[in-house]
C-alpha cells in the first residue's frame, strides 16, 4: 500500500491506492494477456466531443500497445480543461480496447468571483478503431473522480462527494507519419 506524507490531504491519501491500482493495471505488457504487440510508434492527433470537455484536442504519443495522452479542451469556451493520461491498447486488430489511467485539470474564472480549479482522477475505458491506415475514431467511458476542489465561491465549503463519475466521450484521430 502507497503511504503519503502525511500533510497531504486525507482525500488525496483515500485515493492513492486507488489511482496506483488503476496505473498498474494500466500497464501489465499486454503479453501477459495473450495479445500481440503492435510494432509501431508515432503521434496522433485529433478532436474529442464530450468525455473531459465538450470540445476538446487531442496529442497522443504512442510505442506500441501503450501510448501518452493529452487532451486540452473546454465545455462553454470560459474555461480550460487539461488531461494527461497514460493507456495500454490490447490486441492488434483494427478495433481494440483500451484502459488508461491519468489526472484531468480544470479551471474556470466567473466574472463576478475567483478561480475555480478541481484535479480529477480520471480512468478511460474504451474501444479505438482503425478504419485506414491513418485515420481512427474511439468511444470511451472516462470513469472520474475529484480529489481536489476550489471553487469559486470562497465561503462555499461542501465536502466532495467522492462518487465515480462516467463520462462518455467520442473522438477522431489522425496519426502523422
Amino acid at each position: 500500500m502507497i503511504r503519503l506524507p502525511t500533510s497531504f490531504p486525507s482525500s488525496v491519501q483515500r485515493y492513492a491506492s486507488s489511482a496506483a491500482l488503476i496505473l498498474a493495471l494500466a500497464y501489465v505488457p499486454s503479453v501477459a494477456h495473450g495479445q500481440s504487440p503492435v510494432d509501431d510508434e508515432g503521434i496522433r492527433f485529433g478532436i474529442s466531443i464530450g468525455g473531459v470537455s465538450s470540445v476538446g484536442f487531442l496529442l497522443e504519443f504512442f510505442d506500441g500497445n501503450r501510448s501518452l495522452d493529452l487532451t486540452v479542451g473546454t465545455w462553454s469556451f470560459h474555461d480550460v480543461s487539461l488531461s494527461l493520461v497514460a493507456k495500454q491498447y490490447f490486441g492488434a486488430n483494427a478495433a481494440r480496447p483500451f484502459v488508461g489511467a491519468g489526472l484531468w485539470l480544470v479551471t474556470a474564472k466567473p466574472s463576478d468571483g475567483r478561480r475555480g480549479l478541481a484535479t480529477v482522477l480520471r480512468a478511460p475505458v474504451g474501444v479505438d478503431w482503425n478504419f485506414t491506415g491513418a485515420h481512427s475514431l474511439g468511444a470511451s467511458f472516462n470513469i472520474s473522480r475529484a480529489v481536489w476542489v476550489r471553487r469559486t465561491d470562497p465561503e462555499d465549503d461542501k465536502p466532495l462527494e467522492g462518487r465515480w463519475v462516467p463520462l462518455p466521450g467520442i473522438y477522431y484521430r489522425y496519426e502523422a507519419r
